[in-house]
């Protein structure tokens, strides 16, 4: 995706998740302390939700470790900090299951985000960075709005000009 266009989606994410609760259709969570607490909101599978959960898995990497992530302020941004053992994983191979975001049109995708969560509105983003890990596959993976798992070299990323936490690359599907 073009940096402007992923920018401009970027904007519409967080213009998404600005106006949402003020319509009453949505809380969101935040790790900046006074923010609403844990275990609701953007990011967690609500129980209205028409998709199923992700179903438990001993031979993923679990969300919940990645979602355990602290904000720093450094001068007009906010960083991750994140604990030893998410910075374990980095430049390691990882296996992960989760939702498809597609940012590019098409049924095969080779670059999309993969989330905790499925998504409610194509233009909302369905939770923060910490729910999402971007991946980029050896070869296309076909569209689904069911659960898929993809295997790659993992990437934690401290200061991504995007925003973004996790990357995947030459990722494959699996089972």
């Amino acid at each position: 995706m073009k940096p402007v266009a992923l920018k401009f989606a970027a904007l519409v994410g967080l213009l998404c998740a600005a106006l949402l609760p003020l319509v009453g259709l949505a809380q969101l969570s935040s790790p900046i302390a006074g923010g609403v607490p844990s275990g609701t909101g953007a990011g967690v599978h609500s129980p209205n939700s028409p998709f199923a959960p992700l179903p438990q898995r001993d031979d993923v990497l679990p969300w919940a470790m990645l979602t355990d992530v602290k904000l720093k302020k450094v001068k007009n941004r906010l960083l991750p900090v994140f604990p030893a053992t998410v910075q374990a994983l980095n430049d390691k191979t990882q296996r992960i299951q989760g939702f498809m975001m597609p940012l590019e049109p098409g049924e095969k995708q080779k670059h999309f985000l993969l989330s905790a969560v499925p998504l409610s509105c194509s233009f909302c983003s369905p939770g923060g960075p910490e729910s999402m890990v971007e991946v980029k596959t050896k070869t296309p993976v076909k569209y689904s709005l069911e659960p898929v798992t993809v295997e790659g070299k993992f990437a934690v990323l401290n200061d991504d000009p995007y925003g973004l936490y996790y990357r995947i690359t030459d990722a494959v599907s699996v089972k």
